[in-house]
């Protein structure tokens, strides 16, 4: 017989090490902020561990490693002194690391690139402009606006609170009330932390679109929440708030937007050789007015075709040795190479039951089951 409780906490073998490098327009890119130090749910632990601070602190004290949390990690002189405003930025933005990292991680799991992003492959996808570094940027962006609101609605933060815009049809039989999400804010503080590059800049100006679209995402997925107040649970009066979509439905869109990505290129000025304008994708025209040609719509776009992730380069390790699914994904993963079959036997928990009170007891269940692994 096995018995557990009925929380499950995650491993470090649950959640793969992943974290942002910052001062790179803010993409998911390095395991650890570059430091020396471990690194665990995408958090750096150095000798003084980003945590959060005991209430004994004295204020000079909370201040001070306030600062150092902000100055480990690798942020433009801008956005350090945004991180330095409010002490509850850097732990969000930890937060918003590990969070855009493993839902990254489960909408590629079934393909050929599954969000690998360590040492040298990460350098290399960032340097150029595939679907799938903009796929990290927009997840990156969707992740922080999500965290930082989700902060100021749980009073993490000191420079905002709760969601205060009550614009709300009906609002003369609704009171507001609850605590809603502060997507005002947080949307307007990623804005500014990412910062406008130069609109000279082609592969800036792609960066950025695609930034915008993770925050377009997340607006879009806004939801509001109401409860009855009444005699008898009439609903005469009703409480309501916004709430922001779970950010694995974030994913999913970003995911969909990912496959439907567009391709965009750049004209070049004959007279000086320079990239201009970007063009638009085929069959779209320019805006009117002659303006920016991204779509205007809440589109990826990129610049480069992806390479096949099949073998290993400078873009990924490749896929042989890679786990797959014989009916479902073995023979795209594997690109055509065939699969290795292994059968082994496995125990788990089986019929479990919900005990009083509180755990959940189970027999343990031995089965036979087979593995497939893409061939080298």
């Amino acid at each position: 017989m096995y018995t557990h409780t009925c929380t499950y906490p995650r491993t470090s073998k649950d959640i793969w090490p992943l974290a942002w490098d910052l001062n790179a327009a803010f993409p998911l890119t390095s395991v650890c902020w570059s430091l020396d130090s471990m690194a665990h749910f995408g958090l750096c632990v150095p000798s003084e561990p980003l945590t959060i601070l005991p209430l004994t602190l004295e204020p000079e004290a909370v201040a001070q490693a306030h600062y150092k949390a902000c100055d480990r990690l690798k942020l433009e002189r801008k956005q350090r002194r945004m991180c330095r405003r409010d002490p509850g930025v850097a732990e969000t933005l930890v937060e918003a690391v590990s969070m855009s990292a493993l839902e990254c991680q489960y909408q590629f799991r079934f393909e050929r690139w599954n969000c690998t992003l360590e040492g040298r492959y990460r350098a290399s996808l960032l340097k150029r402009g595939f679907k799938e570094t903009a796929f990290l940027y927009a997840i990156s962006s969707a992740g922080l606006t999500h965290a930082l609101a989700k902060a100021c609605s749980a009073g993490r933060m000191e420079r905002c609170t709760c969601d205060e815009a009550p614009d709300l049809e009906n609002r003369e039989a609704w009171q507001w009330g609850g605590c809603g999400d502060n997507l005002k804010y947080s949307s307007k503080f990623v804005k500014e932390f990412l910062g406008r590059r130069s609109s000279k800049d082609l592969r800036a100006r792609v960066d950025f679109h695609n930034n915008l679209v993770g925050v377009k995402v997340i607006k879009a997925g806004v939801e509001t929440t109401c409860k009855c107040h009444g005699v008898s649970g009439s609903c005469t009066v009703r409480t309501c708030w916004r709430q922001l979509a779970p950010f694995h439905e974030v994913g999913k869109r970003l995911k969909h937007k990912y496959e439907t990505a567009l391709k965009v290129g750049s004209t070049t000025n004959e007279a000086t050789g320079e990239a201009g304008a970007i063009s638009p994708p085929r069959g779209r025209a320019a805006g009117a007015g002659g303006g920016d040609p991204l779509p205007r719509t809440p589109e990826l776009v990129h610049l480069d075709d992806s390479p096949s992730f099949c073998v290993a380069g400078r873009f990924s390790p490749g896929t042989a040795g890679r786990r797959c699914h014989r009916e479902k994904n073995c023979e795209s993963i594997c690109c055509g190479r065939g699969h290795n079959t292994q059968s082994r036997v496995v125990t788990r928990p089986c019929q479990c039951q919900v005990r009083w009170c509180c755990y959940v007891e189970c027999r343990q269940c031995t089965q036979r089951e087979e593995v497939y692994t893409c061939k080298g």
